[in-house]
């Protein structure tokens, strides 16, 4: 046999949640900062913007609009082109996702779109 387990690969498509190929990405064990309101727009709007839109209903650009990101299922906002490994990661965005993911997106989801290199600090 060839297929592991016999399976249908047809069960389990690309786009689908489950993937006999990706594993979702777990929570990291991380401790989060306070965030500073003043710090992270200036930061957003220097490192964010040119790519992101964070108004309520705003309009898609390179990247997804990031309006109540926390909480949001990965790869779900509608009219999004996502990559493969973003839809299918299992991420659930929170605070200890998004500070490991934006220190560098293609080390913490490989196969990512997103071009940003990474926050430093």
């Amino acid at each position: 046999r060839d297929r592991p387990l016999d399976c249908d690969p047809r069960a389990f498509p690309e786009s689908s949640p489950v993937s006999l190929f990706s594993m979702p990405i777990p929570e990291p064990d991380v401790s989060v900062a306070a965030g500073n309101v003043e710090k992270g727009a200036k930061i957003f709007k220097t490192k964010c913007a040119q790519c992101h839109n964070a108004d309520q209903g705003g309009k898609n650009g390179q990247g997804p609009n990031l309006w109540g990101i926390i909480g949001r299922e990965s790869g779900q906002v509608a009219g999004f082109a996502y990559s493969a490994a973003n839809k299918n990661s299992g991420i659930i965005w929170s605070d200890k996702h998004l500070e490991v993911y934006l220190q560098d997106p293609k080390k913490y989801m490989p196969g990512t779109k997103m071009v940003f290199a990474g926050l430093k600090k």
